[in-house]
């Protein structure tokens, strides 16, 4: 067990991380930083708003040729992939501009990859399997959770794979993040709810991640070197920027302040589990969301109350740190500091219309041996896990997210 006294920090982050409204109209100078010719990636919604046009408009008047790839859809399928690559090829792209949530921007880092390194993306699932720098990647994200502009991993769908597959290596990291919050204004309810949930997830997730003992190779040998002092840094403070700002977008999306402190939050949990990780409740999601397809961050929040409830005899006091930050009246002692907090986000997650179990997602109850099994195969997660998991334990935390038992959990 590492020794907490011992001082470590790591941040795994772009080079340049600009926050702000109307900080969109950065793009053209940090592009031209980098090369002549940008491949747009984004999808089909955004590629016809007005704001994207005008930002394209100020690229070519900056003397930078576009292509616009549009084809971006959701669980990024390999194919979509492909014709990103295809277009980037023939287009000779030297720099790539992510504009759009989680999926357009993992969707550029892959596009980049493969145009910098070939092969094909199976050639690089897992961790450290990128072999050098890609083409520069700029990253300007119009939702407030993902927190992909700032991470070190790419999460795609792959017909051949059952569940989700990331690839994660710092090469994936992008040159430059221009947030934006003007960008997150239009948001509609659902997905505020979904997108910052998710953030919260990122963050709690990340700061109770299991602690590695501290040697000199930890960060050449973890992607996601675990628990830290300054993933730690950025975990609370993403805590305490979603937890007051989350309900408050979900309730009225012209709250231009709530909106700002959300997105700032959801990239401050990117920097914190960009480099600590994050761990149980994203490895159920990705089984629960393949047989679903429900939102990522709708099955991360379900799952994350009852994560903490297992999980809560190995770091009760993160636990009441958690409540702290999240605002919430916690006293009495550590343990019962820790439960206030666990009912604090399950309290927040029902203000904002997530579900309270993975059978209201539509998991059947004959699934949850498959879910525990495939759950258990997300090695770069479990291995994060503050409390040691197996199949056994799987089980029975996916069968208390049915049931919504949280009493079994906190007596396990």
């Amino acid at each position: 067990m590492a020794n907490p006294a011992e001082l470590f920090g790591a941040v795994r982050s772009p080079r340049n991380l600009v926050f702000g409204p109307g900080q969109r109209r950065s793009l053209p100078d940090f592009v031209s930083s980098l090369g002549r010719r940008a491949l747009i990636v984004t999808d089909a919604r955004l590629s016809g708003d007005t704001e994207f046009d005008k930002l394209t408009t100020q690229l070519r008047e900056a003397g930078i040729s576009v292509r616009v790839f549009d084809g971006t859809i959701a669980e990024l399928p390999l194919d979509c992939i492909q014709e990103g690559v295809d277009a980037g090829k023939e287009f000779n792209a030297d720099v790539l501009v992510g504009i759009g949530g989680g999926s357009c921007i993992d969707a550029a880092k892959i596009i980049s990859l493969l145009l910098t390194h070939g092969g094909k993306a199976s050639d690089y699932y897992g961790e450290f399997k990128v072999p050098g720098p890609i083409l520069p990647v700029i990253a300007m994200p119009t939702t407030s959770g993902t927190g992909s502009e700032v991470t070190p991993v790419a999460v795609l769908g792959d017909a051949e794979r059952v569940v989700k597959v990331g690839i994660a290596s710092p090469h994936l990291i992008p040159h430059t993040a221009i947030c934006d919050p003007e960008l997150t204004y239009s948001c509609p309810p659902a997905l505020t709810a979904s997108s910052g949930a998710d953030a919260l997830t990122h963050a709690i997730e990340a700061y109770t991640t299991l602690r590695r003992p501290l040697q000199d190779s930890l960060v050449h040998d973890h992607v996601f070197v675990g628990k830290n002092a300054l993933s730690d840094h950025h975990g609370l403070t993403a805590i305490r920027l979603i937890s007051a700002s989350l309900k408050r977008s979900f309730d009225n999306g012209g709250d231009h302040e709530a909106r700002q402190k959300l997105m700032l939050g959801a990239t401050t949990a990117g920097l914190a589990f960009g480099t600590a990780g994050t761990a149980a409740a994203h490895a159920v999601q990705y089984p629960v969301g393949a047989m679903t397809h429900t939102p990522h961050g709708v099955g991360v929040a379900v799952m994350l109350p009852y994560v903490m409830a297992f999980n809560r005899r190995f770091c009760e006091a993160e636990f009441g740190q958690i409540g702290e930050a999240m605002g919430l009246p916690v006293a009495g002692s550590m343990s019962e500091r820790a439960l206030q907090a666990i009912d604090g986000v399950a309290t927040l997650f029902a203000a904002v219309d997530i579900p309270r179990t993975i059978a209201d997602l539509g998991v059947q109850r004959a699934q949850l041996p498959l879910v525990a099994e495939q759950a258990m195969g997300s090695a770069r997660l479990i291995k994060n896990n503050p409390r040691p998991l197996d199949n056994q334990t799987m089980l029975m935390l996916v069968e208390a997210a049915f049931d919504g038992d949280l009493d079994r959990l906190h007596n396990s």
